[in-house]
């Protein structure tokens, strides 16, 4: 029998209940003090499609998605026919024997366990709508677990009980009997069990996309402005659901370019401001990325990634962006490009990013993905005892009142100059897409060119003098270095384990600050290692450019995943004993 180590997933189409099962799964398991970690994956379509919930539970720690399935809850045939040859060698499918036509022999599947259940002859006998049988499915799934139903129902309770007392009693009597069909027909038939361990540590489940949202909230974020498109769509809908709290004015505009100049606006009036978009708007903000470098306004943009070019996989994943990012809107603007690992760094980093948008007077890219950004993750409440908000050089009024001929723009010795908002007595300023002189006004001189973009640039270097060093994981000893940024780190993490086990030690360096570049550190890890081995989610080895580029340092043996979909730590470990042998 094994215990607390467990791989399920929930399949179907969309509008079964698919994203709300795996949701109160998650939470049950969570709130019996086990670790979580819980990915989607779903098609770009409108309306129906093949939708999954994947969760993996585990007494330790787990930091991504694995291929094995131990338990496949299939609410249609599709289910099956897509992630039967996931299965581990003794692993279980259950299945709506009312909506899957096949019997069990015809399926094929001889050394896997498969439970028919009637389950929507099983709801309409309650008198229940068809929707109901993923409860259905999550009693069989904790009978079969011998986990504790008094769970299930205090979270059922939890998730309906607001919209309605009969529903939330609805959805735990159809639980009820699904509980009960499996006790009687399958008892003890399952080899894993998850057992409730008493835990004083109570965790939030939450992604890395509303990881960001609350740490854009505690950083005083109060203007945000974005178009929908996957997969940071959820960020407009998690500040929207926060913005009569938190006094946040949220807009949806017609399009990606009206946002960005939106938040552009509001930024300049004072006011912490952010948009979020993936690819193909950001292709649309570019040119107002280079306005907030010369303009000196500061902004935070989420970048959330997926497949391209043009249109590509749009509910997929992907790390291809990268080079754009760093790149994107014409001439020589600085910004500062982050890239989160896992949804605490989405969290702190996020708060981060808004303070140096203000303390160094520049646009700061945010560079997520949609592993990261829709992937859930129970975790420790976020720490917020050493979050301070800095907002830099912006004089209150008393200080602007002694200053005569106030230069908006004034060339310093860091290249950050004092900043003043509308309505500030003594703070009137031109601001300007040209270049200017230190008042805002037009300039085409050539030494004030000179001057103005070595002033820029002047802000990069100060930063460099507090840029967080990259992450170092793992044996700190070790010549094998895995190397990395954004969403790999969970599966990398895992795999590094599996290494472990087999005696080999490695050491994961986590680049997460990607401009301006960690060089010498990131140089002298590489050079004293004897294996150096890049992962990376695109086919272009993009960071393995950026470090060359920047180091020197060219990294020959490459992990490489451009399917659409995240890494498992098995090809992570596969391809790092493909390369050291």
């Amino acid at each position: 029998m094994v215990e607390n180590h467990l791989n399920w997933m929930v399949g179907g189409q969309a509008g079964y209940g698919i994203m709300s099962t795996g949701a109160i799964f998650g939470r049950c398991c969570s709130r019996a003090g086990l670790n979580i970690f819980a990915s989607t994956e779903y098609p770009s379509l409108i309306r129906g499609g093949h939708n999954t919930f994947q969760i993996r539970v585990s007494d330790q720690k787990v930091n991504s998605t694995v291929k094995q399935i131990d338990l496949l809850i299939a609410l249609n045939e599709e289910t099956i026919t897509q992630h039967k040859n996931d299965l581990a060698k003794d692993g279980a499918i259950v299945y709506d024997s009312n909506e899957v036509k096949k019997k069990k022999e015809e399926l094929n599947l001889p050394q896997t366990t498969i439970y028919e259940v009637p389950m929507q002859e099983i709801t309409n006998k309650l008198g229940l709508p068809k929707i109901m049988r993923n409860n259905v499915a999550l009693g069989i799934t904790f009978a079969l677990l011998n986990f504790d139903l008094k769970l299930l129902n205090e979270v059922i309770e939890i998730n309906f009980g607001k919209k309605s007392k009969d529903i939330a009693k609805q959805n735990i009597s159809a639980a009820q009997a699904g509980y009960d069909f499996a006790k009687k027909h399958f008892e003890g038939s399952f080899k894993t069990k998850l057992i409730k361990k008493e835990s004083e540590n109570k965790k939030i489940i939450v992604n890395g996309n509303d990881a960001f949202c609350l740490g854009a909230i505690q950083a005083g974020c109060k203007f945000v402005t974005a178009y929908p498109m996957t997969p940071a769509t959820t960020i407009l809908l998690t500040m929207a659901h926060y913005a009569r709290k938190f006094n946040i004015l949220v807009k949806q505009p017609e399009d990606e370019i009206s946002a960005v100049n939106m938040a552009l606006g509001a930024a300049y009036t004072g006011v912490r401001s952010m948009t979020a978009t993936s690819g193909g708007g950001f292709a649309l903000m570019s040119e107002s990325l280079g306005l907030a470098s010369i303009a000196e306004i500061p902004i935070v943009i989420v970048e959330t990634q997926r497949p391209g070019p043009a249109t590509g996989l749009p509910t997929r994943q992907d790390q291809g962006d990268l080079r754009f990012v760093l790149h994107a809107a014409q001439g020589e603007g600085p910004r500062i490009v982050i890239a989160p690992g896992d949804v605490d760094e989405c969290f702190y980093e996020g708060f981060n990013a808004f303070n140096l948008a203000e303390k160094y007077q520049m646009p700061i890219v945010f560079l997520s993905d949609k592993h990261l950004a829709s992937s859930y993750k129970n975790t420790n409440k976020f720490d917020l005892s050493n979050l301070k908000i800095n907002r830099g050089l912006l004089l209150p009024d008393k200080e602007l009142l002694e200053i005569k001929d106030f230069k908006r723009f004034k060339f310093t010795e860091n290249g950050i100059s004092p900043r003043s908002i509308p309505g500030q007595a003594n703070g009137i300023h031109k601001i300007t897409g040209n270049e200017s002189d230190e008042f805002g006004y037009i300039s085409e001189d050539k030494q004030n060119r000179v001057n103005k973009i070595e002033k820029r640039n002047k802000k990069i270097e100060e930063f460099k003098k507090e840029l967080p060093l990259p992450k170092i994981h793992g044996d700190e000893q070790s010549k094998i270095t895995l190397v990395s940024w954004g969403s790999t780190k969970g599966a990398i993490l895992d795999a590094m384990k599996l290494l472990e086990k087999e005696g080999i030690k490695t050491r994961f360096l986590q680049l997460i600050y990607l401009n301006p570049f960690p060089d010498q550190f990131t140089a002298l890890s590489l050079e004293e290692s004897n294996e150096v081995i890049l992962i990376e989610n695109n086919s272009t080895a993009q960071l393995a450019g950026l470090i060359r580029e920047k180091t020197g340092f060219d990294i020959k043996k490459k992990i490489l995943k451009y399917d659409g979909r995240p890494f498992y730590p098995s090809e992570i470990y596969a391809g790092v004993k493909q390369w050291l042998n």
